[in-house]
């Protein structure tokens, strides 16, 4: 009699397991941010065209030419670099460097030129020109440079940085 008690409270204790892990009722769960790189459609006119590419400190030179060593010298830890489209006819690159403190990006972008640049509210400090955005944020300095114009490109920039600026956390 006993080991039929045992074995319906384990049966229940298995059934309620299961409903837990298939999505507890119907409970919607938050999804987990995969990265800092937003997918296609998570920001209005924006489409993500390729892979995210990561480079570590060691290998940047393979990638930025000729300023990888400005980036080693700020105590750059990697940089990963995406292409999107904006409102499918802008082709545009995403670099997204993580330094080891935020003194890094402070000074890459205290040491490049900022005159005739807008300054939007995006991250600690941003300059935006016609066809790019620049910001840093804690440990992170972000580059969008578009290839070509558009009239609302440069909203779009600053809109795509927030997004960027979302899911780099704090």
């Amino acid at each position: 009699m006993n080991s039929i008690k045992m074995l319906r409270g384990a049966s229940v204790i298995v059934l309620l397991a299961g409903i837990t892990a298939v999505g507890g009722c119907g409970k919607k769960h938050p999804v987990v941010n995969a990265g800092p790189f937003p997918e296609s459609g998570q920001v209005s006119g924006w489409t993500k065209t390729s892979e995210t590419r990561t480079f570590a400190a060691a290998d940047l030179w393979q990638y930025v030419d000729g300023d990888a060593e400005k980036y080693m010298k700020a105590g750059v830890q990697s940089t990963s670099t995406a292409d999107y489209k904006f409102r499918d006819k802008v082709e545009a690159v995403v670099d997204i460097h993580t330094m080891s403190n935020a003194d890094g990006p402070k000074a890459i972008f205290d040491s490049e030129p900022a005159m005739d640049a807008a300054t939007p509210q995006v991250g600690d400090a941003a300059r935006q020109f016609k066809q790019s955005l620049l910001f840093r944020k804690g440990r992170y300095l972000v580059r969008i440079v578009a290839y070509q114009d558009s009239p609302e490109l440069e909203q779009g920039l600053v809109d795509f940085g927030h997004a960027i600026e979302k899911r780099l956390g704090n």
